[in-house]
């Protein structure tokens, strides 16, 4: 693992996985990351695109 390329430390100190490590890691661990790719855990807006 690479500090900045795969992860960086929040202002609490707290190690925080980026996007890539997450790709890299080809699947959802399932914890809520906030950088996660497949959106796991993200609340829906509900609003729809207009085309």
């Amino acid at each position: 693992m690479q500090e900045v390329e795969d992860y960086y430390f929040n202002e609490d100190g707290l190690m925080v996985f980026t996007k890539a490590y997450h790709l890299k890691r080809g699947s959802c661990c399932k914890n809520k990351c906030l950088h996660c790719p497949w959106q796991y855990g993200r609340k829906k807006t509900g609003r729809r695109e207009k085309k």
